[in-house]
């Protein structure tokens, strides 16, 4: 096996480009359940941007809008609406990976920089993805402040206590889609590929993924130790138009489509979310009545499954439930997906037709199919 030339400790924190981040930090807040731990803005001087952490489990949300016209977050969100501008990693060496990614092909973002506070030194840099997002490479080996100089701490353990704001079970971000061009998905593989190291894990097809309408392709890209999946999706020819293609043209170029969160009990936190506000796609409630017998005997109550809509797949090293929210802005562009896995690392390929028929009558109610 060659050497990781890149290693990646896991993820950082995934930073949003929103329009107005105090009440997009509400809407996390009451309706997913995070909590406010660190805040940048003017009171901390800072005169460009308003900056919340948002955070559950091991799961780092950072919301951040522009303070003027000017901003490339202000130009960010006129374009594409609220989506995610930086995909940060933490690494031991964010110079090494800079100069790694670049050598082998990558557009510099963010040179190595080094900021410092009294809580000590923050290393970063990042490099260009797909469509406006650039990736970030964190090392927080001499850094022990609230999240980066600039920020200061929010008692965000202390509100999520009091019962209002109390988490939801989530745990960590399991993976990330990102939604390209058609004919662009093989370049992003492998720029993965060639610039990060990364490896194919899985490949989906039209053939996989299709209705009468539409239809979409997929692969998986992993990092050496796994711990970083970046599925890479483009659509395919259909007589009418994909979500994928939707996606597209709502946010006006490629991007992150969604965001699959893990959870320890899905059951509980999709009953609590559900509580909260969150709105779910609903595959057909038959979906349920051949259930057992494609997926074979599972801890949960099928029924409770039905009731709240959650899915189940099965792979050959064993099973996983996934559910889907509806879009999280007005445009139909970013969501989220809760995960829980028993065994398998796939992505539930026994459920994409299912979820894709789903995905298509929410298009029709849109006019966009």
């Amino acid at each position: 096996m060659s050497e990781d030339f890149l290693p990646i400790k896991g993820m950082d924190h995934v930073e949003f480009y929103v329009g107005n981040a105090k009440q997009a930090a509400h809407y996390y807040r009451t309706g997913f359940g995070f909590a406010n731990t660190a805040y940048s803005g003017l009171e901390t001087g800072n005169r460009e941007t308003a900056s919340y952490v948002m955070s559950q489990g091991n799961i780092r949300l950072v919301l951040t809008t522009a303070l003027g016209p000017d901003s490339p977050i202000a130009r960010h969100c006129y374009l594409h609406g609220d989506g995610v501008g930086v995909i940060a990693m933490q690494v031991d060496d964010a110079a090494s990976a800079y100069a790694e990614s670049t050598h082998r092909g990558a557009t510099g973002a963010i040179p190595p920089t080094a900021v410092e506070d009294e809580y000590g030194v923050l290393r970063y840099s990042a490099i260009r993805c797909y469509g406006d997002t650039i990736i970030k490479f964190v090392d927080r080996s001499d850094y022990n402040g609230p999240f980066a100089p600039g920020y200061t701490a929010r008692n965000g353990v202390e509100v999520a206590g009091n019962g209002r704001y109390k988490g939801v079970g989530l745990a960590s971000i399991d993976h990330m889609v990102g939604n390209v061009e058609l004919g662009a998905m093989d370049r992003w593989v492998d720029f993965f590929a060639q610039t990060m190291g990364f490896s194919q894990l899985l490949h989906f097809d039209d053939k996989d993924i299709s209705t009468e309408y539409s239809a979409l392709m997929s692969k998986v890209m992993q990092n050496g130790n796994g711990k970083i999946k970046f599925p890479i999706n483009e659509p395919a020819e259909g007589k009418k138009k994909s979500q994928i293609q939707e996606y597209l043209d709502f946010y006006y170029g490629p991007g992150v489509q969604h965001v699959a969160l893990t959870t320890g009990n899905i059951i509980e936190t999709v009953t609590q979310l559900q509580a909260n506000g969150i709105d779910f796609l609903r595959v057909p409630t038959n979906y349920y009545d051949v259930l057992e017998d494609r997926v074979g005997k599972i801890d949960e109550p099928i029924d409770k499954l039905a009731e709240l809509g959650i899915l189940v797949d099965r792979d050959e090293e064993g099973y996983l439930l996934q559910i889907f929210t509806k879009p999280v802005e007005d445009r139909p562009t970013v969501f989220y997906e809760i995960i829980e896995r028993h065994g398998s690392r796939g992505f539930g390929k026994g459920n994409f037709q299912a979820l894709f028929e789903a995905l298509e009558q929410e298009q029709a109610l849109r006019g966009n199919l």
